[in-house]
């Protein structure tokens, strides 16, 4: 599905319906990271999964990138189709964009799903270093992005007994445009940090690690754990960065787990994948 949204046509997928639950993607992936999500979608709820600016089937725009920008076109989805509140799930870059919603828009966030993610800002390094990449991928293209992320993103075992899914994720990185990647490497270098936000998030949130992760440190997702009053803290033996790839079936059952506790859906409708 695709509408004019915010100032740029965005795509978006859906399943199920009900109450809704919007998933953001991280970088540089798209709405297709979050199929074994709509294919298995919790009864009673409507899972939305949209393109981000510039990702998949959805235009770029001209304007520079930054998490609220993403953060704002998350919003003007929601109002297009008239949604008032959803669970908002975000992995890697999509948990930034989730707390510049939580932030900035917190009567539209219903719960939060964070996987994969941290608060805090980049390090003066680590922001140089995604600068540096930005650069690396004007020249070189997206092969610049895949060649530094690709060997962190899945565990050891997900490469020996789930090649597919290192093939997927290859492939929806060679895939993107390199200026998209570049303007969004330039838009997580220069996010906020939102830490001193997190003892004042007042609503169900669930935090999602992978124990092998290597880009998202055990201590990142520990700090959300306990900063987050009441967040249930799920760690996902065996995967890296991706567990809701690498461990689908597992993933899956926490989510359905922690929907299953919030207040029931109210909307109805079909059950049929739109795409």
């Amino acid at each position: 599905m695709q509408a004019a949204i915010n100032g740029v046509r965005l795509h978006w997928r859906e399943a199920g319906a009900g109450d809704p639950a919007v998933f953001i993607h991280g970088f540089p992936f798209r709405s297709t990271m979050w199929g074994p999500q709509l294919e298995a979608v919790a009864g009673g709820w409507r899972f939305i999964a949209p393109d981000l600016r510039g990702y998949g089937n959805s235009e770029a725009g001209d304007l520079p990138y930054s998490m609220d920008l993403f953060a704002d076109d998350i919003i003007a989805l929601l109002d297009y189709l008239e949604i008032e509140q959803a669970v908002i799930c975000g992995l890697s870059m999509g948990g930034y964009i989730a707390f510049s919603l939580v932030h900035r828009y917190p009567h539209r966030v219903r719960a939060l799903i964070l996987a994969a993610t941290r608060a805090n800002a980049d390090s003066v390094e680590a922001r140089q270093s995604r600068y540096d990449l930005a650069a690396r991928v004007r020249v070189h293209g997206a092969m610049a992005v895949v060649e530094s992320m690709l060997p962190k993103l899945v565990s050891g075992a997900t490469r020996i007994h789930l090649p597919q899914v290192v093939d997927f994720v290859k492939n929806m990185m060679q895939t993107t445009n390199a200026e998209v990647m570049a303007r969004t490497l330039e838009g997580m270098a220069a996010r906020a940090d939102y830490r001193a936000i997190l003892p004042g998030i007042n609503m169900s949130a669930m935090v999602v690690h992978g124990d092998q992760d290597e880009i998202i440190s055990r201590e990142d997702m520990d700090l959300l754990a306990r900063q987050v009053r009441g967040a249930k803290y799920e760690v996902v033996s065996n995967v890296g960065h991706l567990p809701n790839l690498e461990a689908p079936d597992v993933f899956n059952q926490m989510l359905q787990t922690f929907l299953r506790v919030l207040p029931p859906a109210l909307g109805i409708g079909d059950l049929t994948l739109r795409f």
